[in-house]
């Protein structure tokens, strides 16, 4: 008759492999997600440079960006026809929410500016139209960033 192996160390090796699986999983997530971050910083600083282009070439002045970190809201700052702009830049695979909003809203307050904008590749969640709208906020979405750069 067979015998059966000592459930406790089947039970023992069962559970150690799901750790080390647990532990392998967690490593490797950590690893994607900084790799994440990374590619995002570096696209953001890209889309941030496309952006500028769009609005020089719209006929905005002084465009200039703000520091990569602690820029207080706000990517990139420009003027035309003596009224001040905040701009907040935001690379999206899919909508832009009302964080973006509440960041240029404040940016724009920081830096003295008479207009705050929110410009992505994307579009926006109906939360950050209606913020937007009550701060007086504009959104600049794919399409009009488009359209704004054929000008």
């Amino acid at each position: 008759m067979k015998q059966l192996p000592h459930l406790p160390a089947v039970l023992f090796l069962i559970l150690a492999a799901a750790v080390v699986v647990l532990a392998i999983t967690i490593s490797i997530r950590l690893v994607l997600r900084r790799r994440a971050r990374e590619l995002h910083n570096r696209i953001g600083t890209d889309f941030e440079k496309y952006c500028a282009a769009i609005l020089q070439d719209a006929g905005f002045e002084n465009v200039r960006l703000t520091r990569a970190t602690g820029d207080y809201g706000v990517d990139l700052l420009a003027e035309k026809d003596w009224i001040t702009w905040a701009f907040q830049c935001k690379c999206y695979d899919g909508p832009v929410g009302i964080k973006a909003v509440q960041e240029v809203y404040s940016g724009r307050d920081y830096y003295r500016c008479h207009v705050g904008v929110v410009m992505t590749n994307s579009i926006f969640t109906q939360a950050a139209q209606n913020l937007a709208e009550h701060h007086n906020i504009l959104l600049w979405d794919g399409d009009f960033l488009q359209d704004l750069g054929r000008d």
